[in-house]
């Protein structure tokens, strides 16, 4: 096992904190090693009657360029991660799920953060009201299953939570049949 001797606070942020830990390997050797600490978040497949898919457009800054990408958002303490899925699918499509099935949860790059994102398939999609956080600006848009998994194929479509998600729908219907 790891065992952590030491942990220091380097940054904490409204979104992340760093940690820099003194760690004792199995091996007994001494390492550094940095952590990023953050929410767990939810992203969602939401697939409306005519099966279109709908994703959401908006710049991302450490990107810098606008991406096509699943509605997400962050998991607020203590939020179960599904009451989650359906409060961000409204809140950024104004589209509630009358139904929600987990996908898949993954660890987004495990080799310096603990951020788990929980990816949900939410059908059965009801008009309700758009609610954007005050620093966010997208739009939502809508795609046929085909368009999204050619834009991801021909590298358009570069966000991971999107790629996981959308094969993983796509697995499940395949799956299905």
């Amino acid at each position: 096992m790891y065992k952590t001797l030491k942990r220091e606070n380097i940054y904490k942020g409204r979104i992340i904190d760093v940690k820099r830990d003194s760690v004792l390997l199995p091996n007994g050797k001494e390492t550094i090693r940095e952590v990023v600490l953050h929410s767990a978040a939810c992203g969602m497949v939401a697939i409306d009657d005519e099966g279109m898919i709908i994703l959401v457009r908006q710049y991302r800054y450490p990107a810098s360029k606008e991406m096509l990408e699943l509605p997400a958002g962050l998991v607020e303490p203590g939020e179960p991660p599904e009451k989650c899925a359906l409060r961000e699918l409204e809140e950024e499509t104004s589209y509630k799920a009358e139904n929600i099935s987990h996908l898949t949860s993954f660890y987004t790059s495990a080799g310096f953060s603990d951020e788990v994102l929980h990816i949900y398939l939410c059908t059965g999609l009801k008009k309700g009201r758009m609610k954007l956080d005050e620093d966010e600006i997208l739009s939502a848009e809508r795609f046929t299953p085909e368009e999204v998994c050619d834009m991801i194929f021909s590298g358009e479509i570069t966000d991971s939570k999107t790629i996981i998600g959308i094969l993983m729908y796509r697995e499940l219907l395949r799956r299905q049949k």
